[in-house]
């Protein structure tokens, strides 16, 4: 029964974590680019240069985070749900 309850415990301390960190910075580096924005390539030298644009951050490093494009989405579906429209009297 204890270790129910400690696992129980462990993925709501998960979880709550996770859902602070998606409200406190809600984007994180791409995981593509690793938050350069492009990716490195190599001369015929060896030398890194710098390759093409990150096409899935579109050249900015950063991609939101996965628990904050579901909370977005469940806040967007919510208000157009529950809008109500206005009384024909009240502008």
């Amino acid at each position: 029964m204890t270790s129910v309850l400690v696992a129980i415990a462990c993925l709501l301390a998960v979880t709550l974590g996770y859902s602070g960190l998606c409200a406190a910075s809600p984007f994180g580096d791409c995981r593509k680019c690793h938050g350069m924005g492009h990716e490195l390539t190599t001369d015929r030298k060896g030398k890194h240069k710098r390759g093409k644009d990150c096409r899935r951050c579109k050249a900015t490093g950063k991609r939101i985070r996965v628990g904050r494009w579901l909370c977005n989405r469940w806040a967007r579906i919510y208000r157009a749900g529950t809008d109500t429209p206005r009384p024909k009297g009240i502008r």
